[in-house]
């Protein structure tokens, strides 16, 4: 079986497109990758989102080491990228971090997941470099970026078979 991670982004959209575009893919698991797993907009935060997963009968983790902490966000916020990587990347090499990679690496072997997060556009976000780290780990490698719908563009594939790139 093809391991596979995707990762999406609920920006912008509402909780109902965010179920139905997770249930299209099948997925799983969510993997929430938010430090602080809270919203504005509560349906999206920790408490609220697990139990409408839950009802789809899709879990929930949260991975507070794999969050991208607040000096990083305030360099995207910025639009100074080059910090934001140094911040997320020093960040991602901590030893909270490697063990939540290596635990997500290992769930990848049985489970269709997906990273979430806030940023609807994976190439923004630290997702997207959580999931290339995860690529090399768990041995699978990059797919294109699928568009599933009107707002939740940036669901995004990550797999070993024959479909990647």
């Amino acid at each position: 079986m093809a391991k596979l991670l995707y990762t999406i982004g609920y920006e912008g959209a509402t909780l109902g497109e965010l179920l139905e575009t997770l249930q299209r893919h099948d997925i799983e698991l969510i993997i929430d990758v938010r430090e602080a797993p809270v919203s504005r907009r509560r349906e999206f935060s920790k408490g609220a989102l697990s139990q409408a997963l839950g009802q789809k009968r899709i879990d929930y983790l949260h991975l507070r080491a794999l969050g991208n902490p607040k000096p990083g966000r305030e360099a995207a916020k910025r639009g100074d990228g080059e910090t934001y990587k140094r911040v997320f990347s020093a960040h991602l090499a901590g030893e909270a971090a490697q063990s939540a990679l290596a635990k997500v690496a290992k769930l990848l072997s049985d489970r269709r997941a997906c990273l979430l997060c806030l940023e609807r556009d994976h190439t923004r976000c630290h997702r997207a470099i959580v999931a290339d780290t995860l690529s090399t780990r768990a041995g699978v490698t990059i797919t294109e970026p699928r568009r599933v719908c009107r707002r939740l563009q940036s669901l995004r594939g990550w797999s070993d078979d024959k479909q990647s790139r």
